[in-house]
């Protein structure tokens, strides 16, 4: 006996997820009876973290909802700017987001990252525990029910990347504010208190240098200065 079915349409944004619905932006899908709306979006490959709004016969339905056969479904993605409610905006970004981790802090958002691969369990925990949007390109990780909150990151190129947390989620820059090491928050310093951590040539050519709070690691406009302040000035001009 064949299994009642739904017909559910995806927005062009959410395609990635679901290849068998790029040609028409539809797929169909059989229903037990027992699984939630949101179950089933899941199972077709669309993490909830990128699920915004839920239609049923053209009205709006929760993730709780039991669909039947014969619905027609229409899944929206989040919509931009997002809001992320309960805590104060903070990111956790997986082992695979190392440069935009960088780029992040370098516009001093707090962004936990850690260089080694702590495994799927224990980043979803840490999100939970210190409260923190997980951002990752492994729908797998943000399908975890003890993820806090989360976002897929939908391009490959760091600078894409970077736009696309800037326009999805609208942090507060801050920039040369934090450790692009640890996180940590800088203060100004003297050339003497960082002596014991430059070499003889930069403390001859620079004056002006900060401190890791966290991990003391020494920032002075060097070499790479100008590259990185490109890098600020696109993000500042990208949401202006």
């Amino acid at each position: 006996m064949e299994r009642p079915s739904i017909d559910v349409a995806f927005a062009p944004e959410l395609h990635v997820f679901v290849p068998r619905a790029r040609a028409t932006g539809t797929t169909r899908t059989a229903v037990d009876g027992i699984s939630t709306l949101g179950h089933v979006v899941e199972s077709l490959g669309v993490p909830l973290t990128e699920v915004g709004t839920l239609l049923v016969n053209g009205q709006e339905a929760p993730r709780s909802h039991t669909p039947s056969g014969g619905e027609s479904v229409t899944v929206r993605s989040v919509t931009y700017p997002q809001e992320v409610p309960g805590a104060p905006l903070r990111f956790l970004l997986d082992v695979h987001l190392g440069t935009l981790a960088r780029r992040l802090r370098l516009l001093g958002v707090d962004t936990a990252y850690e260089s080694t691969d702590l495994g799927d369990p224990a980043l979803a925990a840490l999100s939970a525990a210190e409260r923190r949007v997980l951002l990752s390109r492994d729908r797998g990780l943000l399908r975890r029910r003890e993820l806090w909150a989360g976002g897929f990151v939908y391009s490959t190129r760091p600078e894409d990347q970077l736009t696309g947390v800037l326009d999805r989620y609208r942090p507060a820059l801050r920039p040369w504010t934090r450790c692009t090491a640890c996180n940590g928050l800088l203060t100004p310093a003297t050339k003497e208190q960082v002596a014991d951590r430059i070499e003889g040539g930069t403390q001859r050519s620079y004056d002006v240098f900060a401190q890791c709070g966290s991990c003391g690691r020494a920032y002075w406009k060097g070499a790479h200065h100008e590259q990185l302040e490109a890098i600020v000035e696109r993000a500042l001009a990208h949401v202006t």
